[in-house]
C-alpha cells in the first residue's frame, strides 16, 4: 500500500482500517484502544498513510522520551496525563514546570506538537492519539518575540542541554529562524545532543508564513529536517518549503492537535510534520532499544517511499521520500558509522575555527651584527660665552671659510667697477682733435 493511495481521502482510510481490524481481530488483538470509525481518528489520515497503525503491532514507543522545545505543553489530563514526566522554562516568562502556554497567538503550539508526537487518546479508542502513544514527553517552554525576557538563541541553547541532561532520546524543534546561519552558541548545544546520542528532529518551515527556503535550525548538520506533503503525498505549497537539507517528508496539511484547553483543532505546517517523524523515531528506538541515533535517522531515510519524478537521492522538496513507519521499524538495515545528515563537529572545525588554529612559525636564521663603537667620553662643561672645540670646528671655522672669500670677491668686484668708471671719466675729459 503506498502513501499516495492511502492519503486520497479520510473515507477511504476508514474503510481500509476497519477491514484490517476485522480480518486481524481473531488472530491479533489491537495493540492500543483504537476505533477507526471515530470521526477524530478517521481524520488522522497519517496513521494509515505513514503505516503507523501497522507499526503499532510491534511497538507504541514505550520507554522512549521525546523533548518538545516549544511554547509549553498544556495540562490536559486525557491527552497528557501520564505522558509529561518533566519540564522547565528557559524564557524567563513561564512556570518552572514548562507547562504554562507562552504567547498570546501561539500559546497552543506546543500542545499541538506534543499531541501529534505522543498524545494518549481516550481509553475507549476515540479522540486524538499521537504517533507514539506510550512514549514519554518533556515540556520545555520557550518564548518567541515579546513573550521572552531572554534572547531566543540563548533559550534554545539552554533548552537543548536541559533536554539531554534530563533523559531525552529525541528532541523536537518545530520552529525556524528564517536564516541559513545560526548563533555560535548553538554549535556546542547541538553538538552536545549529538555526542549524547540524541535524535534531533526539525521542521523545515512553511511558505505560507514567509519561509521560502529552509532556515536554522533545519540547516544545522546532523539534524533530521522534515518537509511537508498534503493528503495525496504531494509537496505542500503553503505548509512546507524547500532546501537541500530536507531529509524526509511527512503530512503537513489537514492535521489535528489538542490545544491547552483540551479542544481538538485543525492546523497545518511542518511544525506538525516534524512531531509525526519524532514519534516514528520513538517507535524505532522502542523497538530497537540499543540502536544509535545515527541509525534511527538512517532507517527513516533508507526506508522512505520514493516520490515519482523527485530528484534522487535527495530532493529539495521531499528529501529521500515519504516517511514509512512500519518499514523503518522492520527493515533489515545495516548500521552506519556516520550521521547521514552531516557532521556538525567537522563543520565547526572547518567553518568556525579554521582561522583560530595555530599557524606554524617560519624558521628564521639569526644574523650576526657587529657591536657599535664606544661613545665619546663626555667633556667638561665650559662657559657659554666662550667657544668650544665643537663650536669652532662646526660653526666658526666653516663660517670664516665661507665669509672671507666672499668678502675678497666683493672687494675685487668693487675695485674693478671703480677702475672702469675712472677710465670712462678720463675719456670724456680729453678734447677733440683739431682740423
Amino acid at each position: 500500500m503506498t502513501v499516495r493511495r492511502t492519503l486520497r481521502s479520510a473515507a477511504a482510510i476508514v474503510v481500509v482500517a476497519a477491514t484490517v481490524a476485522l480480518l486481524g481481530a481473531a488472530a491479533t488483538p489491537p495493540p492500543v484502544p483504537d476505533d477507526p470509525t471515530d470521526p477524530v481518528r478517521a481524520s488522522e489520515y497519517w496513521l494509515d498513510g505513514a503505516r503507523i497503525r501497522e507499526a503499532w503491532q510491534t511497538t507504541r514507543g514505550k520507554g522512549v522520551t521525546i523533548a518538545v522545545i516549544d511554547t509549553g505543553i498544556g495540562k490536559v489530563p486525557q491527552t497528557f496525563g501520564d505522558a509529561v514526566i518533566g519540564g522547565t522554562d528557559v524564557s524567563g516568562a513561564g512556570t518552572p514546570d514548562g507547562r504554562t502556554p507562552l504567547g498570546a497567538v501561539d500559546g497552543n503550539h506546543g500542545s499541538w506538537v506534543a499531541s501529534l508526537a505522543a498524545g494518549r487518546g481516550s481509553p475507549d479508542g476515540t479522540g486524538m492519539i499521537g504517533v507514539a502513544p506510550e512514549a514519554n514527553l518533556l515540556s520545555i517552554s520557550v518564548g518567541f518575540g515579546a513573550a521572552a525576557a531572554v534572547p531566543f538563541t540563548e533559550q534554545v541553547a539552554k533548552a537543548m542541554r536541559w533536554a539531554v541532561d534530563n533523559g531525552a532520546d529525541i528532541i523536537n524543534l518545530s520552529f525556524t529562524t528564517n536564516t541559513l546561519d545560526w548563533d555560535e552558541s548553538w554549535d556546542d548545544a547541538f553538538l552536545y545532543a549529538f555526542e549524547h546520542d540524541v535524535v534531533v528532529v526539525v521542521a523545515a518551515g512553511n511558505r505560507g508564513s514567509g519561509t521560502n527556503i529552509i532556515g536554522a535550525p533545519a540547516t544545522i548538520p546532523g539534524v533530521l529536517t522534515v518537509g511537508g506533503v498534503d493528503q495525496t503525498g504531494t509537496a505542500s505549497i503553503e505548509a512546507s518549503t524547500q532546501g537541500i537539507t530536507i531529509a524526509i517528508s511527512a503530512p503537513s496539511e489537514g492535521l489535528l492537535g489538542v490545544s491547552a484547553d483540551g479542544e481538538v483543532v485543525s492546523w497545518s505546517g511542518t511544525s506538525g510534520a516534524a512531531p509525526i517523524v519524532a514519534g516514528i523515531a520513538a517507535l524505532i528506538r522502542s523497538a530497537h532499544p540499543d540502536i544509535k541515533a545515527i541509525d534511527v535517522i538512517n532507517r527513516i531515510i533508507k526506508t522512505a517511499l520514493p516520490v515519482p519524478d523527485a530528484i534522487k537521492p535527495q530532493d529539495p522538496l521531499y528529501g529521500y521520500g515519504l516517511v514509512d513507519a512500519a518499514a523503518a521499524i522492520s527493515a533489515n538495515i545495516a548500521p552506519v558509522t556516520a550521521n547521514p545528515m552531516g557532521d556538525l563537529a567537522e563543520w565547526i572545525r572547518y567553518f568556525r575555527r579554521a582561522e583560530a588554529e595555530p599557524q606554524p612559525e617560519p624558521a628564521v636564521t639569526p644574523v650576526a651584527i657587529p657591536p657599535l663603537p664606544a661613545a665619546d667620553a663626555p667633556t667638561e662643561a665650559g662657559s657659554p660665552l666662550l667657544p668650544s672645540a665643537d663650536s669652532l670646528r662646526y660653526g666658526t671655522l666653516p663660517l670664516i671659510a665661507l665669509t672671507v672669500p666672499g668678502i675678497l670677491v666683493a672687494l675685487g668686484v668693487t675695485a674693478a667697477a671703480r677702475r672702469i668708471r675712472s677710465a670712462r671719466i678720463s675719456v670724456r675729459q680729453t678734447p677733440d682733435s683739431e682740423e
